[in-house]
């Protein structure tokens, strides 16, 4: 496995977590709201909404973690640092969904934490 091999794994997960919640969101909020232009702003509750923001969390975590790696390979400074790096962020990704959407506060805090640490040691690798 790749850095880029993970980046697309970690993709899927993002899509996966995509219909997750767009499934949620269909057992609480009615079709015909899901299917028009949400103008009333109709929120979700528990764990619809604990994946909700898992989601727009695991947006903004792509939006770090896709540049550091196609930084690394595009200057060729792929190593066994940015390896381990990559594959700990995916772990930690992979735990973070679930316990978030169970809402167990700390490891989800602690998964989020390896996550961005991961991501920063890419970039350090990338100078």
């Amino acid at each position: 496995m790749t850095e880029i091999t993970i980046l697309i794994a970690y993709g899927l997960l993002v899509m996966i977590t995509i219909l997750l919640q767009v499934m949620g969101a269909m057992t609480q909020l009615s079709m015909g709201y899901i299917m028009s232009s949400r103008d009333d702003n109709r929120g979700t509750r528990g764990m619809v909404a604990r994946i909700e923001r898992a989601l727009n969390n695991s947006l903004v975590a792509m939006t770090l973690f896709a540049p550091a790696v196609l930084i690394l390979e595009v200057l060729n400074k792929t190593n066994a640092t940015t390896l381990l790096a990559a594959q700990v962020f995916m772990i930690a990704r992979i735990i973070y969904l679930p316990v978030y959407a169970l809402g167990v506060p700390a490891v989800r805090t602690l998964a989020w934490l390896a996550g961005f640490i991961a991501t920063a040691v890419l970039y350090l690798q990338a100078l």
